[in-house]
């Protein structure tokens, strides 16, 4: 092979660039090598994206599952705290009922079809609760309850309630803060609230009610209290 020949002759194929020499062959691979390694970077790539993704769906379902879920607000039966169409993040991890907590539950279901409805604790298991139906106050264990929370007038509607009444063990009495517009404890076909069928307590406004009538108001997202 003469010098000429060296110079020209060579072979090209899909993975590089073969140079012959009368020593024997040399093999240039770095075409075939850049290509490999792109494809190979791009498989790594969209695999690490997968990952996120995977991670980011098993993440939202714990979340969603035992720390935190949303629920939408129907009515106006916690007016002022709580407006119709509100979005709020509820939780029942660890969760024990307290007095003051706003919490969902199911609805019976043989009057409101188990419908979550969203009312707040006013005594639990072991307090006496009655209501002065002339005056509007709470009683607790004999005691008048501080409610700034309550949208006037207040607590007029007796909903046949008699009291005072002893919750039992296992059982809530709940009320809406919006008292006049708000089918609760004192109506029979509510009652006294069973903690198995409680959903969690909401914790936080996410994203406030609207409608036709009635702009969003963002300065009411925040925590519930």
């Amino acid at each position: 092979m003469d010098e000429n020949e060296k110079q020209d002759l060579s072979a090209e194929n899909e993975k590089g660039t073969f140079h012959l020499d009368d020593e024997g062959a040399e093999f240039d691979f770095d075409g075939g090598f850049e290509q490999e390694e792109e494809e190979t970077s791009a498989r790594m790539e969209l695999y690490d994206w997968l990952q996120c993704v995977v991670a980011a769906v098993i993440c939202g379902i714990f979340l969603f599952v035992f720390v935190g879920r949303t629920i939408g607000v129907d009515g106006n039966s916690m007016l002022s705290t709580l407006h119709d169409r509100d979005r709020v993040i509820m939780s029942n991890l660890f969760y024990a009922p307290s007095n003051g907590d706003i919490v969902v539950f199911h609805s019976p279901a043989e009057t409101f079809g188990g419908t979550p409805l969203v009312k707040r604790v006013i005594a639990v298991a072991g307090q006496s609760i009655d209501i002065n139906f002339e005056t509007g106050e709470v009683f607790v264990d004999g005691a008048v309850i501080y409610e700034p929370y309550i949208l006037e007038p207040t607590t007029y509607n007796r909903h046949r309630f008699q009291g005072p009444v002893m919750v039992p063990y296992g059982y809530v009495f709940v009320l809406g803060d919006n008292r006049n517009s708000s089918t609760d404890s004192r109506d029979p076909q509510v009652g006294m609230v069973d903690t198995r069928f409680i959903l969690g307590r909401v914790h936080f406004i996410a994203i406030p009610g609207a409608d036709e009538f009635r702009p969003r108001d963002w300065g009411r997202m925040g925590v519930v209290r």
